[in-house]
């Protein structure tokens, strides 16, 4: 019986706290439904600035231009003509101090990717396509979208990649770059949060 007792006397004291809870949340929206002024939706900020370098995208989607993040900004070691020029090296090691943290890893098999696959020979500012194109660092799309065609136009139509912070405002996108290492593009495998060992 006093085991009951408890039982009924907790479930009352939750029943008071789940009330206060509701009340709050009710007495909430009564102010919004007795509220006697029209909402003024110019005092919500729909946009928000991007504070980031962008340009526009070389091709449009459905007739409309859109932005997206430069890639420039964010390479540390632009320009790459500062080293990469007519003028001798002549620094000890200069490639392992300045690339040994790139490692290569794009592509398969007989279809690695190596340099110059992607980064021009002759103008070292620039990125090159198989047709020997040159294509600026801001628009590498224009590159990665070469092999990675199927993915490109789910970029273009916004189903591949991120928009940058504003739904209501101009579309502003991710840079491939900008989730993908472009020297080893494939993200790792990884267990969901909730993955749990098999039981047998």
């Amino acid at each position: 019986m006093r085991i009951l007792s408890w039982c009924c006397f907790c479930l009352f004291l939750g029943g008071l706290a789940a009330g206060s809870l509701f009340a709050s949340e009710s007495s909430f929206l009564e102010k919004i439904k007795s509220s006697d002024e029209a909402f003024d939706e110019s005092i919500v900020p729909v946009e928000k600035p991007i504070l980031d370098k962008t340009v526009t995208v070389k091709e449009q989607y459905n007739g409309e231009s859109f932005q997206v993040l430069a890639r420039k900004p964010e390479i540390n070691r632009y320009k790459c003509s500062s080293c990469h020029n007519q003028n001798p090296v002549t620094v000890k090691g200069a490639l392992e101090l300045t690339h040994s943290d790139v490692q290569v890893n794009h592509g398969q098999g007989a279809r690695s990717l190596v340099c110059l696959d992607c980064h021009s020979e002759t103008e070292r500012d620039f990125l090159e396509d198989k047709k020997g194109k040159k294509i600026d660092f801001d628009h590498s799309y224009q590159l990665c979208g070469q092999c990675h065609f199927r993915q490109k136009r789910d970029w273009l139509g916004g189903a591949h990649g991120k928009r940058v912070d504003n739904w209501a405002s101009e579309r502003v996108v991710f840079n491939c770059a900008s989730c993908h290492n472009p020297h080893s593009p494939r993200f790792e495998k990884r267990f969901p949060a909730t993955y749990s060992v098999p039981l047998d």
